[in-house]
């Protein structure tokens, strides 16, 4: 059994795609098919048999979420990367022998129990640091027609990053100083790249890399040992940033 984080501090501000339809509200609250986007995401959660309990980072219980596992609410600390390490710092204080954590954005209401079951058991069966999640280019379109999605070339796939991911609570705990660098660079494209590494990022711009020889770069510089999974379910990576993209997830759910 794993903990869940779920990330939902995004309001998108006026100067966003998704601003005309937030008017300065949470973006995981936007409705889709007649609930919260978030409130998808809960509902997989909810009858997911690997999901223990759920931490809501970015709402409060005001929103009028709601799930069948036990759930809390914790402030937004500011951005993605406090989110999700604010998050496993909760998963931890509720139980300091916690080994991974389960992160999921609010935006992906594609989802849904079984998926969520995949991922867990899958990431189950070694023992890594960072479970990434990719979804091809194939995958996505076939799923979602014309979804948008931003892709990656690499020199041996196509491929778009995935919203429901697994983490072991020692990457957090040991590489917390390079989780830190990476927050505070978050807006300086040349400190993240000096970060990261230069060269990664080059022959990833020339294609020149392949899907595991990118992860392992990023992995070596990071400190940890992550894992790139290609994940069977476009659902994953179907996250919600565009108008287009939520007119797309309205008539999906809707179906």
């Amino acid at each position: 059994m794993i903990d869940a984080v779920v990330i939902a501090g995004g309001i998108p501000g006026p100067d966003e795609p998704l601003y005309p339809y937030t008017q300065g509200q949470p973006k995981a609250l936007l409705d889709i098919a007649g609930k919260p986007m978030a409130q998808w995401v809960l509902d997989a959660l909810s009858g997911s048999s690997q999901v223990r309990r759920v931490i809501i980072v970015g709402l409060d219980a005001s929103s009028g979420l709601t799930c069948a596992k036990p759930v809390t609410f914790q402030p937004s600390q500011g951005g993605m990367l406090e989110n999700i390490l604010f998050g496993i710092d909760q998963v931890l204080s509720q139980d300091p022998a916690a080994q991974r954590a389960l992160l999921v954005s609010s935006d992906i209401p594609g989802i849904r129990s079984e998926m969520v079951d995949w991922v867990v058991t899958n990431a189950a069966q070694t023992d890594d640091d960072l479970y990434y999640h990719v979804i091809t280019q194939d995958v996505m379109e076939k799923r979602y027609p014309g979804s948008r999605r931003t892709y990656t070339q690499l020199k041996d796939a196509v491929i778009c990053g995935g919203d429901m991911n697994v983490i072991a609570s020692r990457a957090v705990t040991k590489s917390r100083e390079k989780w830190v660098k990476l927050i505070a660079a978050r807006k300086n494209p040349l400190k993240q790249a000096a970060i990261i590494g230069v060269d990664t990022l080059l022959l990833m711009a020339l294609k020149a890399l392949t899907l595991d020889g990118a992860v392992k770069k990023v992995s070596l510089r990071l400190g940890l040992i992550g894992r790139a999974v290609l994940c069977p379910y476009a659902e994953v990576g179907m996250d919600v940033d565009k108008p287009a993209q939520l007119e797309l997830m309205r008539a999906d759910l809707e179906n």
